[in-house]
């Protein structure tokens, strides 16, 4: 899949697992067309927030989901917590290969930059060249990253699981002593950064 989609929701306070219990239901469709991928609730950064990013197998389906949700009432089954909801629409990075589902965190560190106005292009070039290299054995992996095509334009995602806090400054202090990130020519491109620290629900494929 090279289409998705993140949502997140910010909910009221102490809401979070209620929500969760009720999304886990929601989520459970049997649709081809569109596969949970993840779903996390916000631990370090703005609190209350529930993460859920979906794939979909081409835009037809992307826009239909998003229609379906749009036009009915609390399909999602969170209504009484909800307090805000954010849709955005990103598409793979070409030469990324997101990881399969399973046990990778279970710290997932959702980040996303807004770039410059001509900055996606070297962005692209400058991760394509050092992202093997940050994602070696001896240092970690990324699920993968994406570059939003609505909203605020442009930007990126990209996520980052770790096993520990620790583990997590460690590999980036290391890779940045070394030499292989951040990517070449990334930094005239960023306008702003924000960075979320995620724990996934218990029926998230990715862990």
């Amino acid at each position: 899949m090279k289409l998705y989609e993140l949502i997140t929701f910010t909910v009221r306070v102490r809401t979070v697992a209620t929500a969760m219990a009720c999304l886990e239901q929601r989520l459970a469709v049997d649709d081809a067309a569109v596969k949970l991928v993840g779903c996390w609730a916000s631990e370090i950064g703005p609190l209350n927030q529930i993460a859920v990013l979906r794939g979909f197998v081409d835009e037809a389906s992307r826009q239909a989901e998003r229609e379906r949700y749009l036009s009915s009432a609390d399909v999602f089954g969170i209504e009484a917590y909800l307090t805000d909801m954010r849709v955005e629409s990103y598409t793979l990075f070409p030469f990324i290969q997101p990881l399969s589902a399973g046990c990778h965190g279970p710290f997932y560190e959702l980040r996303v930059y807004d770039l410059m106005p001509s900055g996606l292009a070297p962005t692209l070039k400058g991760w394509e060249k050092a992202v093997g290299p940050r994602t070696d054995v001896q240092y970690s992996p990324v699920y993968a990253a994406f570059y939003a095509t609505d909203g605020q334009l442009p930007r990126y995602l990209h996520i980052w699981p770790y096993a520990s806090l620790e583990q997590r400054l460690d590999v980036r202090a290391r890779a940045v002593q070394d030499g292989v990130w951040p990517p070449e020519n990334s930094g005239p491109q960023l306008r702003d950064m924000h960075s979320t620290i995620y724990l996934p629900a218990s029926f998230s494929p990715l862990q």
